[in-house]
C-alpha cells in the first residue's frame, strides 16, 4: 500500500527571536500542494523570495545551517526541518519575516506542538521514498567524524558524541524509527561549552542567546566573578555550576540530552536531501558541515539510482496494457511508420512501450541489408511514439490530437539493436505537462542493456473538432 503525501490543515504561527541575530521573528507554517516539498519564504523582502530547503542551497554551517536562494537567506533552519520530518510531513511552506528562524527553547518541541495544533491533511499523491541501496559513508579524519547510512526498510538513527570533555564524556543516543522523534528527541535543546559562549558573547554572535534556550557545559575552571558577569549579561540574580557540570539555569531533560540534540540536528539537516529516507544512519561526532556534506552524498546516490530505475527489466511477454490495435486508436501512425507494438505500463508520469525488431522491416531493404542494424533515427521515432501515448493519454479524445516534437536533446546510442531484438522504451515526464507541452526523459533497453537515451519536448495540438466527428 502506497503512503500518501501530507501537508497541514491551515496556517499557524510562532514568534520568537533569532539565536544569532537577536531579531524578533514570526514564523508561519502554511499548507502546500502535492510535490511542493519544504520551502522557506522571506516575506519581509521585496518580491517575497522563496528558498528551497535543499542541501545544494546551504551557504553556511558555522553556527547552524543557513540556506540561500534567489538573493535571500534563512539561518538556523535545522530545528524547523527536524520538526517537519518528525511530524511525517511532505509539503509545507514556511514563511519568515526575518533572516533567521526563532530559536524558541533551543529544541523542536515548540514547532511540533503548533503543527499538532493545526493538524495534518492527507493528500492524493504518493510519497516518494529513497531507500539506501548500499552503505554510503562520509568521514572527516581531522575531526574524527564518521557517518554511514545502511540499507533498512525504516528510518533509524544512532548517534555518538565525544568532545574530550570530562564533564560531557562520551554520549550515545538513538531512535529505532522516526515515529519516536516527538517523544525521545524533539524536546532536546541545543548546547554549547562555556568557552564557546564567552567567545560568542565577546564577538556579539549570539544576540538572541538566553539561558532559557541552551545548555551551557562548564568545561573549565570558573571564578565567582565570571559567574556574576554572566548573571548580569543574562539578567539573572545569580548563576552557579550544577553538579552535572552545567550552568544551573536549567535541568537536563535527559542525561544524554546533548547527544539527543545532535541527533535532532542530523534529522533536520538530512531533511535537506528533499525526500523521505529509509535507512539506518549511524554517526560519530557529527556537526552541521558534516551533516550537509553527507546529505549531498545521499542526494548524489539518489540521482544515480534514479538513472538506474530507467533500466528496469520488463517481461515483454506479459499481457499488454494496449496491443497494437489499441495503440492505433491513440496514435495516428500506420504501417510502415508505426514503430510501437504494445504498451506494458502507463501512468500519469511514465509509459513503457515495446518494439519487436524483425528482418521484415521495410527499412532493412536499404539500411545495411548485409549487416542489418536498427537505424538510430527509427529508434528515436519509436521512443517518440511511446512518449506520444503518454502525452495523448492526458486528453479524453486523443484521436482528435497530434503530437509534434519540438526538441530532442542529449541523444546517446549506447549499443546496436539487431533483428530479433526486442527494445523496451520507457519515457518519464521531467515535469508536469503545462499548456500541452511535455518534457520527457526516454531510454530504450534490450534486456538489461541500454541501447538509446534521449530528452524530448513535445506539444499536443488539437487538429479536429470532436463535435464534428460525431
Amino acid at each position: 500500500m502506497n503512503v500518501k503525501q501530507k501537508t497541514i490543515k491551515g496556517e499557524i504561527s510562532v514568534q520568537g527571536v533569532g539565536l544569532h541575530t537577536g531579531a524578533s521573528v514570526t514564523l508561519t507554517f502554511c499548507p502546500a500542494p502535492e510535490n511542493h516539498g519544504f520551502k522557506f519564504q522571506r516575506v519581509d523582502l521585496p518580491g517575497e523570495p522563496i528558498i528551497d530547503a535543499d542541501c545544494d542551497n546551504v551557504t553556511d554551517t558555522a553556527r547552524g545551517t543557513t540556506i540561500t536562494q534567489n538573493g535571500a537567506s534563512v539561518s538556523t533552519v535545522e530545528h524547523v526541518m527536524a520538526s517537519l520530518v518528525g511530524m511525517d510531513l511532505d509539503n509545507v511552506l514556511i514563511k519568515v519575516d526575518g533572516p533567521e528562524t526563532p530559536i524558541m527553547d533551543g529544541s523542536s518541541i515548540k514547532f511540533i506542538e503548533v503543527l499538532e495544533q493545526v493538524g495534518l491533511a492527507l493528500q492524493s499523491a504518493d510519497r516518494e521514498y529513497f531507500t539506501i541501496p548500499h552503505n554510503i559513508t562520509y568521514t572527516e579524519p581531522e575531526r574524527s567524524v564518521e557517518i554511514v547510512a545502511m540499507p533498512l526498510d525504516d528510518y533509524r538513527f544512532t548517534c555518538m558524541i565525544d568532545y574530550n570533555s570530562p564533564v560531557l564524556g562520551s554520549q550515545h543516543a538513538g531512535i529505532t524509527t522516526i515515529g519516536e522523534f516527538k517523544k525521545e528527541i524533539a524536546s532536546c535543546r541545543t548546547f554549547c561549552f562555556l568557552h564557546e559562549l564567552e567567545y560568542q558573547l565577546q564577538h556579539n554572535l549570539i544576540k538572541g542567546g538566553d539561558l532559557n534556550n541552551a545548555i551551557v557545559i562548564v568545561d573549565k575552571e570558573v571564578t565567582k566573578d565570571e559567574l556574576q558577569h554572566l548573571a548580569k549579561i543574562f539578567n539573572r540574580e545569580e548563576i552557579d555550576v550544577a553538579p552535572q557540570g552545567i550552568l544551573n539555569n536549567m535541568e537536563l531533560r535527559y542525561q544524554n540530552e546533548p547527544a539527543r540534540h545532535k541527533l535532532l540536528d542530523m534529522i533536520g539537516d538530512l531533511a535537506l536531501v528533499g525526500v523521505h529516507l529509509k535507512g539506518h544512519i549511524m554517526a560519530a561526532r557529527p556537526g552541521h558541515a558534516a551533516n550537509v556534506a553527507f546529505a549531498k552524498k545521499i542526494k548524489a546516490a539518489i540521482k544515480k539510482e534514479k538513472g538506474k530505475k530507467k533500466i528496469n527489466v520488463y517481461d515483454v511477454n506479459a499481457k499488454p496494457l494496449y496491443d497494437v490495435v489499441d495503440i492505433m486508436k491513440i496514435l495516428p501512425h500506420r504501417q510502415p511508420f508505426l514503430f510501437l507494438d504494445k504498451v506494458l505500463e502507463l501512468s500519469k508520469t511514465h509509459v513503457v512501450g515495446v518494439k519487436n525488431v524483425t528482418m521484415n522491416e521495410e527499412f532493412f531493404k536499404g539500411h545495411f541489408p548485409g549487416a542489418p542494424v536498427f537505424p538510430g533515427v527509427i529508434q528515436i521515432e519509436a521512443m517518440a511514439q511511446t512518449g506520444g501515448v503518454l502525452v495523448l493519454s492526458t486528453v479524453p479524445d486523443p484521436e482528435n490530437y497530434l503530437t509534434y516534437f519540438l526538441k530532442i536533446d542529449n541523444v546517446r546510442f549506447r549499443s546496436q539493436v539487431l533483428p530479433g531484438d526486442t527494445i523496451v522504451f520507457r519515457c518519464d515526464l521531467v515535469e508536469p505537462i503545462r499548456r500541452g507541452i511535455a518534457q520527457m526523459k526516454g531510454v530504450g533497453m534490450v534486456g538489461e542493456r541500454v541501447a538509446v537515451e534521449a530528452e524530448m519536448m513535445a506539444q499536443i495540438v488539437k487538429v479536429k473538432d470532436s463535435d464534428s466527428t460525431k
